[in-house]
């Protein structure tokens, strides 16, 4: 009977592969919440020694290698680096858009007045540290930097509040990252209309165009994914060659992807129950019977019982967070370190962009939106703990190298570069330490 049991329970699961026994404990490290920061933190360090090593110039180089096609004298080209902060950084900002949507529609951003908290405070948090930026570099070389000290690096942020454990509450989790994201998107904007220039109307129609036709397909209820990848292909081709940053093709798509599933549960189980096995000593092939038939219609469903946001989240996440980010950190956080940059006045700016500017922005504009009633602030979630969180909002990084790399121009890059490092340090160990010594209770923790 034993037997029987278990031969019962062995056939009611997928059959193994090798990759299956290293499947489980990738899949465990994946679902730890510091793990991106953890890579994302080892690439950057990377990235800084090799740069001040004996092998920096050639370091430098390999990022500066031209990949393109070239038929005659038509030629679409660019510097490997430039791929990466253009071309796989669309996916980053598509998948912030899908985690936007997610929360506006499913998560706890579609209740309106919780939405506001944060919202308000991203803005308060891009508004303030660019009037702090712009008030000691005007007039100066860097005065067009200014979108640089208004990102919130999502994944640091994320991965200093993974260090603090059950010391603090859910909902500051939620507010931050709540917070991080609507920043992204704002940074994003900021890029499309702040750092454009000589814009194409023609290829911004096409573009259009293509929106438009991706809207349409999704009406008529196309639901598998190619098309999408096809026509959101050439809508970056048309927005990179309109003079727009390329990077807002995956925020556009992003919003517009559906976050509503297909499939209702009761309708899967119901279907699910239509199931039947095939019979033994039934003929081997691919014979088009109702078993199998059923079979396909339920695999349809479960896979349809999660939304596209859902579904796309889910198989972009990893490579977003283990690869493309740590490859975007190791192309552009190179810096040759020189004490003589220290008091370079870009250095101070964006240093005092986000060291102060981001808390002051969220604090004031947080407590704006309460005491107007326009936001709701969860009764858990303290005073003392958003203030905690602001000072977390100024590690800019990642968002703030993006920005830099497109605002800068050689000759103060480094300069921005310094004052985005050593603005990030400070900010995650005083974030770090106010949370970690006061917590909610205003105690200090035991």
């Amino acid at each position: 009977m034993t037997t029987d049991h278990q031969a019962n329970a062995e056939i009611t699961r997928l059959p193994k592969e090798f990759l299956d026994r290293l499947a489980k404990p990738f899949t465990h490290f994946l679902h730890i919440e510091a793990a991106g920061g953890a890579i994302l933190l080892l690439f950057t360090v990377a990235a800084l020694v090799l740069s001040n090593s004996p092998w920096a110039h050639m370091f430098e180089q390999a990022w500066k290698t031209k990949i393109g096609l070239q038929l005659d004298s038509l030629e679409y080209a660019r510097s490997l680096r430039e791929w990466i902060n253009d071309g796989l950084m669309t996916l980053f900002f598509f998948l912030v858009a899908l985690e936007l949507k997610r929360e506006l529609v499913l998560g706890e951003l579609n209740k309106p007045r919780m939405a506001m908290l944060s919202i308000s405070a991203a803005l308060g948090g891009m508004i303030f540290p660019a009037a702090i930026y712009l008030t000691l570099q005007s007039g100066q070389p860097g005065e067009h930097g200014w979108g640089t000290v208004m990102a919130t690096d999502t994944a640091f942020v994320i991965g200093c509040m993974a260090l603090l454990g059950s010391r603090i509450p859910q909902s500051l989790r939620v507010f931050m990252l709540s917070l991080a994201i609507v920043d992204d998107i704002g940074s994003i904007l900021v890029v499309a209309i702040g750092y454009s220039s000589n814009i194409s109307w023609g290829a911004l129609a096409v573009a259009a165009l293509g929106v438009v036709i991706v809207r349409a397909i999704a009406m008529l209820g196309f639901r598998s994914f190619p098309p999408y990848i096809l026509i959101g292909g050439m809508i970056w081709l048309a927005i990179d060659t309109s003079g727009i940053h390329a990077t807002i093709t995956g925020v556009i798509l992003g919003l517009m992807t559906p976050a509503r599933r297909w499939v209702s549960a009761d309708r899967l189980y119901a279907i699910l129950d239509q199931v039947v096995a095939h019979p033994h000593g039934g003929a081997r092939g691919s014979a088009d019977t109702k078993d199998r038939q059923t079979l396909q219609v339920a695999e349809i469903a479960a896979r349809e019982t999660l939304s596209p946001v859902e579904r796309l989240e889910i198989a972009l996440h990893p490579w977003i967070g283990f690869c493309i980010m740590p490859l975007f950190a190791f192309a552009n956080a190179g810096l040759p370190l020189s004490l003589s940059d220290l008091g370079n006045s870009v250095s101070i700016a964006v240093f005092a962009g986000f060291v102060l500017g981001k808390p002051l922005g969220i604090l004031s504009f947080s407590w704006l939106a309460v005491r107007t009633h326009i936001a709701m602030r969860p009764p858990e979630l303290s005073w003392r703990l958003i203030a905690g969180g602001s000072l977390l909002g100024g590690i800019g990084f990642t968002m703030a190298l993006f920005i830099a790399n497109i605002a800068f121009d050689n000759s103060v890059i480094t300069s921005a570069k310094l004052g985005i490092f050593l603005a990030s340090i400070f900010s995650a160990t005083a974030g770090l330490s106010m949370l970690r010594w006061f917590p909610a209770s205003g105690k200090p923790a035991q």
